[in-house]
C-alpha cells in the first residue's frame, strides 16, 4: 500500500447492500412480462433509473416511479401505481453482500468509514443498521440535493468532512455512478468491487477487487 486516506467513502446499494431492484421488479412483473422479454425490460428499468438521477434533485421514490413507468411505456406493459410503492418499500429489507459486515468491522478501527448513497434521509438508516459497522458519517442524495454521478453529491460530502478528494479513497461496484466521477475529482485511491453488474475498466485508476475480502489487504491491514 502506498496511500493512507483520511477517510474511506463507500457506495451503499450494490457495493455493500445487495441491490435487488432488478430481481424485485422481475417478481413484480412476472404476470405481465414473459420470460423472453424480461431481460430487455429490466435493462430498460436500469437505464431509466440512471437517466432519472442526472437532472434536478427529486425524491428517490419519484426516481423509482418515473423509471418504472417509463419502462412500462417503452415495452407496452401496464403500469400500476402500486408497482413503484412495492419497489420502494423493498429497499429497507435488502441485506449486505456476503462478507461485507466482517470486512467493514475489520477496517473501521483503522480508518473512518463514510457512506455516500443515492438514498433518502428516512430510507438509509435500515440499510446502515444491516451493515453493523460504526460509520463515521452517512450522507444521502437528499442532503446533497444531487445524486451520484453528479459531482455535487461528492462535493457535499467533502464539505461536511472538511477534506478534499485527494485525501480520500472511494469504494464502489459502479463506474457509471461512482468511479468515473471519483476519477474526475482526483480521489487519492479508488477500489472497484467487481460484482459483475457493470463492465470492468482499467481506464480510471482503480484497484479491481474480485472479492470484498481483498479490501483490508489493499489498505495494508
Amino acid at each position: 500500500m502506498t496511500f493512507r486516506p483520511d477517510f474511506i467513502s463507500f457506495d451503499c446499494y450494490g457495493t455493500l447492500i445487495n441491490f435487488e431492484m432488478g430481481p424485485t421488479a422481475e417478481k413484480l412483473f412476472a404476470d405481465r412480462v414473459d420470460a423472453q422479454r424480461m431481460g430487455p425490460f429490466l435493462a430498460s428499468f436500469k437505464a431509466y433509473r440512471l437517466d432519472e438521477v442526472l437532472g434536478a434533485f427529486k425524491p428517490f421514490f419519484d426516481v423509482v416511479a418515473n423509471s418504472i413507468r417509463r419502462t412500462c411505456e417503452a415495452h407496452g406493459v401496464e403500469y400500476r401505481d402500486s408497482d413503484a410503492q412495492a419497489l420502494y418499500a423493498a429497499v429497507p429489507t435488502w441485506q449486505p453482500h456476503p462478507n461485507v459486515v466482517e470486512v467493514l468491522e475489520a477496517i473501521a478501527p483503522h480508518y473512518p468509514l463514510v457512506i455516500l448513497s443515492n438514498s433518502m434521509v428516512d430510507l438509509i438508516p435500515a440499510s446502515v443498521a444491516h451493515l453493523k459497522a460504526p460509520f463515521h458519517a452517512v450522507y444521502t442524495a437528499e442532503e446533497a440535493q444531487a445524486y451520484k454521478p453528479r459531482m455535487q453529491a461528492f462535493e457535499y460530502m467533502f464539505g461536511q468532512l472538511g477534506t478534499t478528494a485527494d485525501r480520500m479513497m472511494h469504494v464502489s461496484s459502479s463506474f457509471r455512478y461512482d468511479h468515473m466521477t471519483a476519477s474526475d475529482l482526483g480521489y487519492m485511491a479508488k477500489a472497484f468491487i467487481d460484482r459483475g453488474h457493470e463492465p470492468s475498466s482499467t481506464e480510471y485508476g482503480v484497484s479491481r477487487l474480485t472479492d470484498v475480502r481483498q479490501l483490508p489487504a489493499l489498505l495494508g491491514l
